[in-house]
């Protein structure tokens, strides 16, 4: 497909744009199908609801206790109750957007999570696509809808969304698009912790272009990207009177940083003292080993700089947390830069292995999402 002209109207240029990624958004459209046609069945048969799982239960009930509630104005002492643990962006657009359109807030948080999760393929489709050709962009997408955990993306969670700003961030920071880095990386930094994350590519990015030469729009980029995080936890603080409020809310949720104590503990605990771990903390524990082979095959791979800042940095957050530890495959799940090396593997193997190994994902994903919600007894 050909590129519109220079002289073409932003409109014009974004349906371009647009029409370069559809095969990219059918194809994730179709594995997050195939995945919800499979809980479907699985929750029928055990004659559970499928609404309530997608849109109403763990995480998704604390957001939309924000939206119709507001916030806490104490700290407590309580364990695992206090709502100031999660930002602010994603119920805010739900009480906003949940006063134009028909149905409950529930039906509106699940629908932006949705809208979300095509947006975050779209941009996981531009970076892919714009460092190694368009078949990477298109398998680069569809390994992150059959990634195991690729229920969420479609759940009242926060995911999605925050995927869509890291990915459109990254891709502005690739093509020069300084201002527009920077806004993205603040609004992930009001949607999840991990937007330090965002924040962090982009700064460090933006920061040593100046070497090359000075740029307003590059200094400001590098000052903006932190803003969002930096705002919410500075007014957890100032709710709570006290500096470190937002980082007492994180330990009575018991996510202090350990430095990877814990997770070494339960990677050791799951891999050789349980004789029968759980399949989910299996597939967690496989998750994260799987994460840290990846980063490494993506610096041998030279990538590009803010890939490699923002998946390193949100590695060290997940694998640092002395938090809870079955949680933590769906914390990496914005991490899509790691799935590079695999999506180059698969442009360059044969069209027959290429389609039996995008089979197995699928289906692998299919059973482990519907698995996680229906047999796991806990959050994802």
């Amino acid at each position: 497909m050909r590129r519109p002209p220079r002289d073409a109207t932003p409109a014009a240029r974004l349906l371009a744009h647009l029409r370069r990624a559809a095969p990219a958004l059918l194809a994730y459209a179709a594995v997050r199908v195939t995945g919800l046609l499979l809980l479907t069945l699985w929750a029928h048969r055990q004659h559970h609801g499928l609404w309530p799982i997608l849109a109403t239960e763990w995480d998704a009930a604390w957001y939309l206790g924000i939206a119709d509630h507001g916030y806490t104005h104490h700290l407590g002492t309580a364990y695992d109750a206090n709502n100031l643990a999660f930002f602010p962006l994603y119920p805010l657009l739900v009480k906003t957007v949940a006063v134009l359109t028909p149905g409950t807030r529930a039906t509106t948080g699940l629908m932006i999570a949705v809208a979300g999760s095509f947006l975050a393929a779209w941009g996981i489709h531009s970076v892919g696509s714009h460092l190694h050709g368009r078949r990477v962009g298109v398998l680069l997408t569809v390994l992150w809808a059959a990634l195991p955990v690729g229920l969420v993306e479609w759940m009242g969670y926060t995911e999605s969304l925050f995927t869509a700003f890291a990915a459109w961030a990254l891709y502005a920071v690739l093509t020069g698009r300084w201002l527009w880095a920077g806004s993205l990386a603040a609004l992930s930094g009001l949607t999840r912790p991990t937007g330090i994350a965002v924040a962090a590519a982009v700064t460090v990015t933006a920061l040593l272009s100046l070497r090359r030469g000075f740029t307003a729009r590059a200094l400001a980029a590098a000052a903006l990207a932190p803003a969002g995080w930096l705002a919410y936890v500075g007014w957890v603080g100032l709710r709570l009177g006290r500096w470190d409020g937002y980082f007492a809310v994180q330990r009575l949720w018991h996510n202090e940083w350990d430095g990877g104590v814990e997770t070494v503990r339960r990677l050791r605990e799951v891999l050789a003292d349980d004789s029968t771990p759980e399949l989910f903390l299996v597939m967690v524990t496989v998750t994260l080993l799987a994460s840290m082979a990846l980063y490494v095959l993506s610096a041998w791979d030279r990538q590009p700089l803010p890939l490699l800042v923002f998946t390193g940095v949100l590695l060290l957050i997940v694998l640092g947390s002395g938090g809870v530890y079955f949680p933590r495959a769906r914390f990496l799940l914005p991490g899509f830069p790691l799935l590079l090396p695999p999506a180059l593997y698969l442009a360059r193997a044969s069209r027959r292995f290429r389609t039996l190994a995008l089979t197995a994902a699928v289906l692998g994903s299919a059973y482990c999402s519907a698995y996680m919600v229906l047999v796991w007894p806990s959050a994802p």
